[in-house]
């Protein structure tokens, strides 16, 4: 706002403290205002910080890639995610997948109906386009999902994964999205497609162990309530609740270059940056706490939780964490494999991973209804199992000619207590 614009809506006195404040803030060397030329430094960091990525893509650098996505800003743009995604999920052209099948050449999977029952309901907060457009990208997402189910019939859809597929889309391309999305269903939220959200949740439980180790007063007055408040966001990569396309694409610069673990640091960080606000809430509410937690904050300071969720894994890294919470995480599941960002995996030892973790899985669920039956049943089985140990007692008694001294002595006794 200029002088005259001031001193129309302030009058004169208000126009001499805006001159005096253009005083002020103007740099003696160019004559020019400070804004204007703390606005030129930072747009000249920007254009060097984009040609450096852009000379790591050429170079793939994925080191550098890796530290300027963590960076404040990410990776600044989408013409340069364009490049620099498919890089850091091993999808580009110098490592890319098997071409998908034709989807006309393979069955219909058992979710497609709830995959259109989610496609009808994307696309809510952007992009801000017409409606014709926005029915062409829901084909689109309609398309990739479907291709990527019916090329790896394996997956489990899950409720959500809508949302990550239309960042990618939005940002990549369908052309690009494909093997791009295929990529991170494979390689990092494969837990998240098995027949069950069991292993999601253990991904949870790492939360309270991080809170511990740096804020032990804030975990325990969380500890009346389970961590399941981050389902939807860690499940989504957040694409689920963060509204803004421009901080959507900017986390995914981040959680596409760090291992899949970071998701769950980040959502601790965002806790541990709420704890007067938390610390507020009675212990009497559990629900209040629940519901808050399940919220972002708003405004998010994305870069800060960034910041703070990286120095937190570097402090205290998953196999620090305490409650053996990274114990407790399957060795096949995407958080342990995923470890090393340079690691390469084959799409056939995915699939081997899924299988195993399938099968875990079964196993698990057999143990946990063979433990409810024996509960509910338990007086029944208690008689049962008595009677189980007296019969092996008496057969292991016969076999060892046992039985004879055994019911002497008892004679014996018999008849010092008559006498």
């Amino acid at each position: 706002m200029d002088s005259s614009s001031v001193k129309q809506s302030n009058g004169s006195s208000s126009e001499a403290s805006v001159s005096t404040a253009d005083e002020k803030h103007t740099d003696e060397s160019t004559n020019q205002p400070a804004e204007s030329v703390e606005s030129q430094q930072k747009a000249k960091a920007r254009a060097e910080k984009a040609e450096t990525i852009r000379q790591a893509c050429d170079a793939y650098d994925i080191e550098t890639l890796i530290s300027y996505a963590t960076t404040e800003g990410g990776l600044l743009e989408d013409e340069l995610r364009q490049r620099a995604w498919p890089i850091l999920l091993r999808c580009d052209e110098s490592a890319r997948l098997d071409d998908p099948k034709p989807l006309t050449d393979l069955s219909r999977h058992i979710d497609e109906d709830q995959v259109q029952l989610d496609v009808d309901r994307s696309f809510v907060y952007y992009p801000s386009a017409p409606a014709g457009e926005l029915s062409e990208k829901k084909e689109q997402l309609s398309d990739l999902i479907i291709q990527i189910l019916r090329n790896h019939p394996m997956l489990c859809y899950f409720q959500g994964y809508h949302d990550i597929v239309q960042v990618l889309l939005l940002v990549l391309g369908k052309q690009k999205a494909l093997p791009a999305m295929t990529q991170l269903s494979l390689f990092r939220i494969r837990d998240y497609m098995l027949p069950s959200l069991s292993p999601a949740l253990k991904h949870l439980q790492l939360i309270p162990a991080i809170i511990e180790t740096t804020d032990p007063a804030l975990r325990q007055h969380l500890s009346t309530i389970q961590p399941f408040f981050a389902l939807a966001a860690t499940l989504t990569l957040y694409a689920h609740d963060i509204q803004e396309y421009s901080d959507i694409a900017r986390l995914f610069d981040y959680l596409l270059a760090r291992e899949p673990v970071v998701a769950i640091y980040l959502f601790a960080a965002i806790i541990l940056s709420r704890r007067e606000e938390l610390l507020e809430i009675p212990l009497e509410e559990p629900e209040m706490l629940h519901f808050k937690l399940s919220k972002l904050p708003h405004p998010l300071d994305l870069d800060g939780h960034i910041l703070r969720a990286e120095q937190l894994f570097k402090d205290h890294p998953p196999e620090s964490l305490p409650f053996g919470a990274w114990k407790n995480i399957p060795s096949c599941s995407v958080l342990k494999t995923s470890r090393d960002p340079y690691q390469k995996y084959s799409v056939e030892e995915a699939e081997r991973l899924f299988e195993r973790q399938t099968r875990q899985l079964r196993n698990e669920e057999r143990r946990k209804q063979a433990l409810e039956f024996a509960w509910r049943h338990r007086r029944a089985v208690g008689s049962m199992a008595l009677a189980i140990l007296v019969g092996a007692a008496s057969i292991y008694i016969r076999k060892k000619g046992l039985d004879i001294s055994i019911w002497s002595y008892v004679g014996w006794l018999r008849g010092a207590y008559k006498g």
